[in-house]
């Protein structure tokens, strides 16, 4: 609604839309892409990448997300034992983003991990084990579950934490005004 209606991970910035620049990101660091959208996934036919639509009915927010890429990652061939969510709105998360999430479960011994910068925790760029499916899903269509840090604090979670400065890689287009900086930020 900010951003005047539509999907704003189509929206274009310096000659490509928000979401080709999380695609170009994400492709060298994970096996598969799935996009989660809901309604009609043509919209999405020219990425070329499988659409998935939350499995939990009712818009329950982000965690349907994450389960819809565990649950797509069971179905992969072979099966991926870990799904990273990102915002389709934050065109410039880092390139190691992975890589780090993946480093701070093995060293801290945890089960998921989440991105953070300048003290604040970015939880919908999470790392998430694909066996977490079914628990997810319970909690989410039976619990009533829809806080991503309620559905952490169930697990050891690690955190992954950039600087901000220049600017913070989990900046993300919200308004008008954003998608201004955003191309700001580009040229610089």
């Amino acid at each position: 609604r900010r951003m005047g209606g539509g999907d704003k991970a189509l929206l274009p910035l310096s000659g490509a839309t928000l979401l080709d620049r999380v695609i170009a990101r994400a492709r060298p660091q994970v096996a598969a892409l799935v996009l989660n959208a809901n309604g009609d996934p043509r919209r999405f036919a020219a990425f070329g990448l499988p659409v998935v639509a939350d499995p939990v009915p009712g818009f329950v927010g982000p965690l349907a997300g994450v389960l819809a890429g565990m649950e797509a990652a069971s179905l992969h061939d072979p099966p991926l034992p870990w799904v990273v969510s990102l915002a389709a709105d934050t065109p410039f998360f880092p390139f190691d983003l992975v890589a780090r999430l993946l480093e701070a479960v093995r060293v801290e011994g945890a089960e998921l991990a989440c991105a953070a910068s300048a003290g604040r925790s970015h939880p919908v760029f999470g790392l998430w084990p694909a066996r977490l499916a079914g628990e997810l899903r319970r909690a989410l269509a039976e619990e009533g579950l829809r806080k991503i840090d309620a559905w952490t604090a169930r697990h050891r979670l690690a955190t992954a934490s950039w600087p901000a400065e220049p600017f913070d890689p989990f900046f993300n287009v919200n308004t008008p005004e954003d998608l201004a900086e955003a191309e700001r930020l580009l040229r610089g």
